[in-house]
């Protein structure tokens, strides 16, 4: 088919106040343009609701009735996705009848991966069938939860976006490509070509909760603390035996699995760099359970502008590590871009989780469409917005 234009969302468990929002013009196979993007702010009111739903999330732990603040909250934040989506499109000569598709990945509150004899659980804030009637358009959401439902991870779920951007790079198999979220991901290929993705450990979240808890702000900006400190080794080295670093992939993790609480002790600049340490120590160990290991990242995520984390990737990882933008990526449009591609290639029933990037059996679609079309519908509807 032809590329036509989609739009994707993300906003990440580090809660940084932004909503990512990005135009991608694909075929769900390839990526034809990139298009514009942007980081709409939320107010304080909807940042400090989002907190509060994090912190109920957790002591609801999937344990009866939702929490009554998500309904709030969903309802918040969709209305504020939608009109992020609208003004970026405006922005761009657009209108919304030339939208094919919206990719409302939603607010990850709670992520817990399945276990022997249990099935992982996800919950994801935002409702797509509000967004669908306020933007008038196609919209799919709910990644998660039907990978997870067969016995997925349903994390991470950028494997097959990274892949098609590896791909069109023509990087031999010797390039992977590391998020820096609130998680970490790695995405790469195996030695036979297939995809091969999951969480290496933590990113920014501790650290950023490390700085938030000292009082300091709300992330270690640039890196500056953790450069001006020493990493405790000894403490470093402990935590290197959690058992997650050794355990085999597909795994995935939620954003509190790993905390800071054993930097407490430390000066601040001492207590940053070594939480950046671990983060960069965790990447190390991940691509060591790689079946080939790649010498080079290209890097992206929020952690990508944090100097001295990408300098430690390639003193604890020994890896080279070079931000997306080197490459001609838009690093902070990635992951959104990621959602409008998979957003296409849910319209299109092809695959987006394979068994080597969430373990689940086979590969399968990711999300639900609001108003699902049928097979005459949809074909109206791409050709309807089919490039010109």
């Amino acid at each position: 088919m032809d590329p036509v234009w989609t739009v994707g969302l993300m906003t990440g468990t580090v809660l940084d106040g932004n909503i990512d929002v990005a135009l991608l013009r694909t075929d769900g196979e390839r990526v034809a343009e990139f298009g514009p993007y942007t980081l709409a702010p939320y107010d304080r009111e909807t940042r400090d609701l989002l907190t509060a739903c994090l912190a109920r999330a957790r002591a609801w732990a999937f344990d009866g009735p939702e929490p009554a603040i998500f309904a709030e909250a969903e309802e918040r934040i969709t209305r504020a996705q939608s009109e992020a989506v609208r003004a970026l499109v405006e922005e761009a000569g657009l209108s919304m009848d030339r939208i094919a598709a919206v990719g409302f990945h939603g607010q990850t509150v709670l992520h817990r991966a399945p276990e022997a004899g249990r099935r992982g659980e996800t919950r994801q804030l935002g409702d797509g069938r509000l967004m669908a009637g306020i933007l008038g358009t196609r919209v799919v959401y709910d990644f998660r939860s039907g990978d997870m439902e067969a016995g997925g991870q349903g994390a991470p779920l950028s494997a097959v976006y990274h892949g098609a951007l590896l791909d069109q790079l023509d990087t031999d198999g010797r390039t992977a490509v590391l998020n820096l979220g609130g998680v970490a991901n790695v995405t790469a290929r195996d030695a036979g070509g297939e995809l091969v993705a999951f969480d290496t450990g933590p990113a920014n979240a501790p650290i950023n909760d490390f700085v938030s808890h000292l009082g300091l702000g709300e992330m270690d900006r640039d890196g500056a603390l953790a450069a001006a400190g020493r990493v405790d080794e000894a403490r470093l080295m402990a935590q290197l035996e959690h058992p997650y670093l050794g355990r085999p992939y597909p795994k995935s993790l939620d954003r509190f699995d790993f905390g800071y609480d054993w930097a407490l002790g430390l000066s601040p600049e001492d207590g940053a760099a070594t939480l950046t340490a671990f983060t960069a120590s965790a990447v190390g160990r991940a691509l060591d359970l790689l079946p080939v290991r790649p010498p080079r990242l290209i890097v992206c995520g929020g952690g990508r502008h944090n100097p001295t984390l990408l300098r430690m990737l390639e003193r604890y990882a020994e890896v080279r590590a070079e931000k997306a933008e080197a490459v001609g990526w838009q690093g902070d449009a990635i992951e959104a871009q990621c959602f409008a591609f998979l957003a296409l290639r849910r319209l299109r029933g092809l695959p987006a989780t394979f068994p080597g990037t969430t373990g689940v059996p086979e590969p399968m679609p990711a999300g639900r469409v609001a108003a699902e079309p049928d097979a005459e519908e949809w074909s109206a509807w791409i050709a309807s917005r089919r490039e010109v």
